[in-house]
């Protein structure tokens, strides 16, 4: 294989990341919006260059005629889209700030990201400052589950519980008190469930 350029290597994975993730190829428009192109010529321009140099097959005649010529990888690169407290509520923080490449086996459901953990309150379940926390987007959760939660727009992770007068946020640290939240004194909303968690030894 040809060494690629950074646009031509962003393209492939992502037409790499998107057959994982939904069995067909992604069309021009949505490569065009991946790297942020109005029109879709560079779209094309790269996909030529790729075909070229042996990475894909262009099938004529059909919008998602993308064929990848080798095997995917046995990893999947996900975004980590900002960080969340693992303590006291905060602003959520959504900016993309790179992105880490997992065992695509680890990977269970779709539209998966990565969240950085920063405080200590739940470190009794093994999550500590620094960690990269997966999280699995999902509007329910179990009791129990740990879970990445807004209250009224401010995020955090900790354990859910819904009880029949009031919804509790439960850290895992006894140097935390619990969030409370009863009718009518705040909305809440799952944002997702933690299906992994990543640190560096370093």
């Amino acid at each position: 294989m040809i060494e690629l350029t950074d646009r031509q290597q962003e393209v492939l994975d992502y037409i790499t990341n998107y057959q994982a993730e939904h069995g067909s190829s992604p069309t021009l428009r949505e490569i065009s919006a991946c790297i942020g192109t109005a029109g879709t010529a560079a779209a094309m321009h790269h996909l030529g260059a790729l075909e070229k140099k042996g990475y894909i097959q262009l099938r004529k005649g059909s919008s998602r005629g993308i064929v990848l010529s080798q095997a995917p990888p046995a990893t999947i690169s996900l975004p980590i889209v900002g960080r969340i407290r693992a303590g006291m509520l905060q602003p959520a923080i959504e900016d993309i700030t790179g992105h880490l490449a997992v065992d695509r086996n680890l990977v269970k459901g779709e539209g998966c990201y990565f969240l950085k953990v920063e405080g200590d309150s739940m470190i009794n379940k093994g999550i500590l400052h620094g960690d990269i926390a997966m999280i699995r987007p999902q509007q329910v959760a179990t009791n129990g589950e740990v879970v990445a939660v807004m209250v009224d727009g401010d995020a955090t992770l900790k354990q859910f519980f819904k009880e029949p007068d009031r919804i509790l946020l439960q850290p895992a640290n006894p140097n935390y008190d619990p969030i409370v939240i009863r009718p009518g004194e705040g909305e809440v909303s799952i944002v997702g469930k933690m299906i992994g968690l990543f640190r560096s030894t370093e």
